[in-house]
Order: structure tokens, then sequence, then C-alpha cells
């Protein structure tokens, strides 16, 4: 089969990344020199390969090149449909991400992005229809710039002609794509014509405009910034997408900035009442600004791109129940993953099956459907013996394609032999999905049958990765009509008849974007937000998308050098027992809605466009004691704070000290949450904090200064904000080459645009047993700045402590400013204490908090009094507090603090006093 004079790629199959690795292995044999100049293309067949290696030899040994055995692809047959399912725990070992929304430091805080708009300089924009265009065009002309309208109702053809005049004439700078910021209505209202104009404008002129653009957009200081109307969270929000036609232009740009890194490239969406002067206003520092993030959107007077989240498939929700009643329509069905997984669905369920491929029905009695499973290599040589029999040139590629062939036809009898194995009902449909009178027939079969359908399995599709320059109009139109226009027509067919489920197979392409995969990656992400926009338009269907890794041992992706090219990029394959029986868990383990990504290790993908994400770190405000300097703002990585506090400095930390070694105070790492989630977001309040954890102690070890580090990623929750934090503390360790890392606390910070009010309340005169402060300090260990407490009362219920009066300086500098007010909540932590020793003769440390909230603005050095009353909950586990004023107003709350008891036993003799006067009260009461 291997005649030298056959084309490596076109007859052999051998892609550009595998024949770099042969050459690699040849100059290796033969000890040639590496040559930066070389050129694959030049060597396109073997015969010109050998003459390479004769050629360029130093030194040809007695030997070849030694054999190698080629590595045999893992065979994952999918199961019986009456053996034992695959359980879920494969599944649940991978990690299941949930894109989310996640807050953008302000514009003006970034770096800039290398883009320039400048005098003189040229601009390409096409057009939307709600006049962004005319106020984009008005700002770049103030600019002085050159702006380059494109007709969005030319052919392909012209449209590629203007261009190359414009390039002809000189630079392009740059190009704004806003047909997307145009809404495309209800899709369930919308007829097959309309959507292929609607996609025409928004994603096929797109990749059309951005390969003629190739070599110029590329550059730095060149950009490609395109804008859509998803909603301001790119549809990662309640509401869903609003125009998730969008979803195709933001996959393209999440590719081609893939493909052309050194180019500005941004997809920025925004939300429905945005005017044309902030979206210009927008767009123009989106350019200049923030190299950190691709997706970029503008929502509620704030900036936010798109991040990941770990999160289980069971979310208390109720699952689909999936038995002989159900109905599956699955698209993609002769395709080897889908038939493994339409095979676990049969054997869960026995239900009802329309497989839908373009896979002719298969003939059960072709023995080389039996062949192929039994005797692959066989049928190979037989394969090749039939096409020189036809009087064809018998190629490697030429055999594959057939190979190909019948392994569809072989994954298409599998799934329908599956069915019918668990007791179902298989229906085998050969359809065209882009052709909507095709499927429209199917779908109606469906109706007349069934008149419902509980799972729509959209799998169909197919990749021809290649660059964009490449990438030719057949081919793209090909890859990304069968996804896009293929669920178009299936939702536009199925109307309003039932639809419980529907899920989508989308791919890391899609999320991430992925060079060579424009085209693919545009359609997946196009389904995501679909899916998305079920939210509102179709909140009887539970919408999902799964962005999956490539499969190992299975499809498409174990062949030629797509496993080699993730191994480089770090990107581990999805096992088969953890790939098949996910769709299930999906459907059945809760209330699934929306994209999630499955993957392991996913590499390259998670890099930081910057290495401090953007953010300009010598413009964020860290006014606070407890926020040094910001670190980072990643996309991946959660805003990083660092401090460095030297306990011979610091009050609270000499002042709060455990066996003579300074310890962080549990307030302090409270306050640090605060500051840290009000850094970025100038007017806006603390709310409360909430489940605040006490994991480890932050000890400061030989009085010697440490590092505090503090991270905390800020995401939307209903009007308001919530910040998720934890506060980490590096040790260098003998003998360890990596520090040692430990998360000292952690809480949940709710941030309001609203100043929250002071609650009202009646004075206070407290009374019972008095307990003076010589008494509480010969117990506790706190010096004179942690001394909070002048003295208490105990009246068999509460005991309230009064706030000390001139308390030393908490920090240094004194001036900077608190966002809480850390001792008076300490307040709170010794009164509670001061119940423990009394009762239990424990001595208590923080452990946990379920709600804090304090008032803003409040100052420990205000006129007080102040006093803490805390009562003990009625299961005797945790404490209520709140702190007041001398007009009863409550300050501080907090609900549910726990302790948990210092290991060394308390001196008797000091808790004499404690416990006598706390004694004498209860029996008084």
């Amino acid at each position: 089969m291997l005649d030298p004079d056959l084309d490596l790629e076109a007859d052999l199959g051998i892609d550009t990344v595998k024949q770099a690795e042969m050459f690699a292995a040849i100059r290796a044999a033969y000890n040639i020199p590496r040559d930066e100049n070389l050129k694959l293309r030049d060597f396109p067949t073997l015969a010109l390969v050998i003459k390479f290696a004769q050629d360029r030899a130093a030194l040809v040994t007695s030997s070849s090149v030694p054999p190698t055995s080629p590595a045999v692809a893992a065979q994952v047959a999918a199961p019986n449909a009456k053996s034992q399912l695959l359980t879920f725990d494969a599944a649940n070992n991978i990690p299941r991400r949930v894109p989310v929304a996640v807050l953008r430091p302000p514009i003006d805080r970034c770096k800039p992005t290398g883009a320039t708009l400048e005098k003189g300089q040229r601009v390409i924009v096409m057009p939307d229809k709600a006049g962004i265009t005319d106020a984009l065009t008005q700002v770049l002309n103030e600019k002085a710039i050159e702006v380059l309208r494109l007709d969005p109702t030319v052919t392909p053809d012209a449209l590629i002609d203007v261009i190359h005049k414009w390039i002809a004439a000189g630079p392009v700078h740059g190009i704004y794509w806003l047909p997307a910021l145009d809404a495309e209505g209800d899709l369930g209202k919308m007829d097959v014509n309309s959507w292929r104009d609607a996609v025409r404008v928004r994603i096929k002129l797109l990749y059309t405009s951005m390969r003629a653009l190739y070599e110029h957009i590329a550059a730095p200081g060149t950009f490609l910034v395109s804008a859509t109307r998803l909603g301001g969270q790119h549809g990662y929000d309640n509401a869903g997408a609003l125009a998730p036609l969008g979803g195709a232009v933001v996959g393209f740009t999440k590719t081609y900035k893939r493909e052309r890194a050194e180019a500005t490239v941004k997809a920025v969406d925004f939300n429905a009442q945005a005017s044309a002067s902030e979206i210009a206003d927008a767009l123009i520092n989106e350019t200049l600004n923030d190299p950190g993030a691709v997706e970029i959107g503008y929502n509620n007077g704030l900036r936010w791109t798109i991040g990941l989240e770990e999160h289980s498939a069971s979310d208390g929700k109720p699952g689909l129940t999936l038995d002989k009643n159900t109905v599956f329509v699955i698209t993609g069905a002769a395709g080897s993953i889908v038939s493994a997984i339409t095979t676990d669905l049969a054997a869960a369920s026995g239900g009802t099956f329309y497989l839908l491929d373009l896979v002719a029905v298969p003939d059960p009695n072709n023995p080389d459907l039996k062949r192929f499973v039994t005797d692959k290599d066989g049928l190979k040589r037989d394969l090749f013996a039939r096409i020189q029999a036809r009087g064809e040139r018998a190629t490697p590629a030429l055999v594959e394609k057939e190979l190909a062939a019948l392994e569809r036809a072989q994954a298409a009898q599998a799934a329908i032999d599956a069915v019918r194995d668990a007791g179902g009902t298989p229906h085998y449909c050969s359809v065209n999905l882009t052709d909507p009178e095709a499927v429209a027939r199917i779908i109606g079969q469906v109706r007349n049958n069934s008149g419902r359908i509980d799972v729509l399995l959209h799998a169909a599709g197919l990749d021809r990765s290649r660059s964009l320059a490449e990438k030719e109009p057949r081919e793209f139109d090909l890859v990304f009509d069968v996804k896009a226009d293929g669920f178009f027509n299936l939702l536009h067919a199925i109307g309003d008849m039932p639809l419980a489920a529907t899920v989508s197979f989308s791919s890391i392409a899609g999320r991430f974007g992925n060079p060579g995969q424009t085209d693919y990656s545009s359609a997946n992400d196009l389904l995501c937000k679909i899916t998305s926009s079920f939210r509102t338009t179709r909140p009887g269907t539970r919408g999902i998308a799964i962005d999956w890794t490539a499969w190992g041992g299975i499809g498409m992706a174990t062949r030629g050098s797509i496993p080699k090219v993730m191994e480089m990029a770090g990107i581990d394959m999805l096992p088969p027992e953890a790939g098949i029986p996910l769709i299930r868990r999906e459907l059945t383990s809760g209330g699934t809605r929306g994209e999630i990504v499955i993957g392991q290790s996913l590499g390259v993908l998670l890099k930081e466009w910057d290495e401090t994400g953007g953010l300009d770190t010598t413009k964020a405000a860290c006014n606070g004691p407890m926020l040094g300097k910001v670190r980072s703002a990643g996309l991946f990585a959660p805003l990083t704070f660092e401090t460095t506090l030297d306990p011979k400095l610091q009050p609270f930390l000499y002042d709060h000290q455990i066996d003579g070694t300074p310890v962080l105070p549990g307030v302090m790492g409270v306050e640090a949450f605060a500051e840290a989630a009000l850094a970025l977001l100038p007017g806006w309040y603390v709310e409360a904090i909430e489940e605040v954890s006490f994991l480890a102690p932050f000890k400061f070890y030989r009085h010697e200064s440490r590092t505090v580090t503090v991270e905390t990623v800020i995401q939307p929750r209903s009007n308001e904000l919530v910040a998720q934090c934890r506060l980490i503390g590096y040790r260098s360790l003998p003998n360890q080459k990596e520090p040692q890392a430990t998360t000292h606390f952690t809480a949940r910070v709710l941030l309001s645009r609203t100043k929250p009010a002071l609650k009202a309340g009646t004075p206070l005169n407290p009374e019972g047993s008095l307990i003076n402060a010589a008494d509480v300090y010969q117990l506790y260990f706190h010096g004179p700045a942690y001394q909070v407490v002048q003295k208490a009362w105990w009246n068999g219920k509460q005991m309230v402590g009064l706030f000390a009066e001139n308390l030393a300086a908490n920090h240094h500098p004194a001036e900077l400013v608190t966002a809480l007010a850390p001792r008076l909540i300490e307040l709170c932590f010794q009164t509670a204490g001061l119940w423990e020793m009394g009762i239990d003769g424990r001595m208590g440390l923080p452990l946990h908090i379920d709600h804090l909230d304090v008032a803003p603005g409040v100052s420990e050095s205000a006129h007080g009094p102040f006093y803490a009353v805390v009562t003990r909950k009625l299961d005797q586990k945790s404490f209520d507090a709140e702190v007041i004023d001398g007009s009863g107003k409550r300050l501080v709350r907090l609900s549910g603090y726990h302790t948990i008891a210092l290991a060394d036993s308390m001196d008797a003799r000091k808790l004499e006093p404690l416990q006598t006067a706390m004694t004498l009260d209860m029996a008084a009461a």
C-alpha cells in the first residue's frame, strides 16, 4: 500500500503534526541536524522524504530506523444493554465545571491592550441595524480615524473584493463586528429563511471577513472586537441569553484569539437596555484596555467575564425518570460515542428511541459489520483488494474512508440492537439535519406516535480542524450547519410539542476557543446560548449543553494526531467509562440546566492571557490594614491580594498571642474579606457576611513576619453581589520544594449598592452580677489593644459586655480605615467566651459564624457606650449576639456563633471569681 509517490496527507492520512513527528524521528535516526528553514510542504510524498534522508544524513548507520510497535488504540465496546449499567463513579471523578459570570475590574484599573486608536488609522465596521454603528463612527471620526463600513447585504465574494481593495490602499488596524447587537427575535417564530439570513450576516460573513484579514489582524496593536446582546453576562444569568445567535459570534471570536494571540480580540456583551452611546464608549474602552479577558460583559453598571465553578450534578432537585415510556430523539446516532451512550440510556429505560443520522439504514446481515469488530486488520486488507479490483488507486487514506463508513454503519446497528435488547423500540431514520423538510417529516412521526419528546439528544456533528486561513467556505459551512442548522430545524419542527429536556453535544472548543476550529467553536457556542435562552423562551424544557473534552479510546478524537496534540496542550482526554453514563447522570441525578464543562486537566485552555489578569496592580484601591497590594485578577483564578504583617509592629498581633505565639484574630480575617470584596467596588456596601469558617489558626512563628494572601471571586446574586473569599498562608518547610499552602479562613460576603440602615431598638440598662475586667483578663490571653471588655453582667439568661473606652490602636498605621468594626465583633466573641468559661469551664476559640452583619460606617472610636448582648441558642451549641449603642440601635449582629475548645485546661483558681458571680445570679434567677 505504501507507494513512494503517495501524498502523505491526501493518500496516507498523515497530517502535519504526524509529519513533524516523523521528520524528528528520521533526523534522530540519521543524525541530521535541525534545519529551521525546512518546510514540510516541500516533502509531500514518501519518495521525497526518503530523498531528504539520503541527501542530509551526516552518518548513515548500518541499521535503519529501529522498528517501533504502533500504539494500539483502546477499543471500548459499548456495554450490552442486558448487562449491568455502568455506575456514576468514574463520571463523578471527573471535574464538573459550570461557567459563571465573574466580576472584572473597572476598565480604568486595567492595563493597556497595546491596540491604539489614533489619527490616520483605518478601521472596518460591520454595522448593526439599531444605530450603534453611527454612535461608534462618530467617536472614531472624532479621533480622526477613517471608518470603512461594510455592506451586510453583499455576497461573500464581493465582500472579499472590497476588503482586498481596502488592504491594498493601506493598513487596516482593526475591525468592529456589530450585527449580533440586533435581536433576531423569537427562534420559535423564526422561519428557515430568516434563520439562514441571520446566520449569514452574523457568522458566515464574519468568517469571510476575518479569513480575508487573517494576515492583517494578527500583530500586536491590531484588533477584532465583536459585540453581542446576550444580556450583559453572556447568557450566564437567570434570564438566559437574550439574542442567542450572538453565541456563534462569541465562539468564533474566542477561536480567532487562539489563532491570533498577539492581536487584541474580544467579544463584548450588553443587556437590552444599553444605549448606543454606552455601547460605543465601551467598545472603544475595551479596545484600548484590559488584555486579560476575551469575553467581557456589561450589566448593572459593572464589567463581567466568564469563569468556572465546580458543582455536583446532584443539586437537590428532582431528575427525570427514565423508563419504558420515555421517548428519545437522538441525532448523530451512528457515531461510536453516541452509540455507546444510546446503549446506556436504552439499558436504563427500555424506552422508545428515534435514531437519526445521515448514514443509511444499516444492513444487519452485512458481514463487514461483524468483521469490523472482530477482524479489523483483515477487513482493511480486503478493502484494499476490493478497491484495486474496481480499477481504482488503492491508498491507505481511501481504505480508511471506507472503513470509517463501515464504522458508522456498525455503530448505528449496535444502537438499534441495544434498544431492542433492552426491550425498547428503535426507529432508525436516515436524514440530513440541514434539510428542514426531512427533519419535519421525522418529527411529525414522533408527534403522531407519541405526542411528546422526553429527551432530545443533539449529538450530530463533525470536525475538520484547520486554521482559518486554510479553511474553505464549503468546509466551514459543512461543520457549522450540521450542528447549528440541525438544532434549529429540530426545534422549529418540534414547535410547541412538549419537550422535557434537550442535551446538546458542545465542546471545550465552544467554551474556550481552539486553534483550527472557528466553525466548530462557533456552532458549539451557539448551541450553548440557544440552550441558555430556554430559561426564558422554553421554561418547561430543561436545556443542557455539555462542553466535552475529547474522548479517549472511542470516537473521532482517537484518530490521527489529536491525542498527541491534546497531550502537548496538557489537556486530558475523557475515559469512556466516565463519559458513557454521564448523560444519564445529568438527566436523572438532579435538575441540571445550562452549560457544563466536562474534563480533567484543561491545560493551556486555563492559561491566563496576561500575568496579572489584565489588572494594573498599581491602580487597585487597598486602603485598609489587611490588604497590602493586589497581585492579580485572573479569568480562572480569583482576585488576589497580599499583605505582609509584622507581629512586632501590628497591635492586633502582639496583643493577640496564645502561648507566646502571635495569632491572627478571627475578626481581622473577617475584616480582610470585607476589604477585598469592596476593593474594586467603590460606592458599594457590605450587606452581610455568611458562613464564616475559622479552619486553622494563622500563627506568626518566632514572631517573624508572614504574608497573608486573600482571594475573592465576586459573582452576581439577584440584584446584589456575593464574594466568595478565603485567607491563605504559605510556609516553606524543610525538604519541600513548594511552599505548604493552608486555607485558614473562608467566608461569603454579600454586597449591596444600598446602604444598610441601622436597626432601631430600646436602650439597655444592664442588670445582673457584675464581672470586672480584672477578672476577665486574668483568664483571657489578650493584650491591651484587645482587652475590649470593660465589664460584663450576667443575669442568668444573657451575658452583656461593655466595650472598653480608650483602647490602644488596633493597627498600624492607625489612620487606615477598616471596612467593619472588628473589635466590636471581638466584643461579641469575648462576651460569649465569658459565658462558656463561667458555665462550661472551657475557653472557646472562634470556629464558625452562620451570619454576620455590621452597620456601615460604624467606628470603634465613636461615642459609646456599646454593649454586646449574647444569648445561647436552645440547642446549646452556638450563640447569637448583637452590639447596640446607648440608644439601643443595633450596630453588629451575629447569628450562629460556634466555638471550639482550647486544648489546655483552665486554671480553676482564676475561673473562680467568674463562676461564683454567674452561679449566684443563676440561683437568684
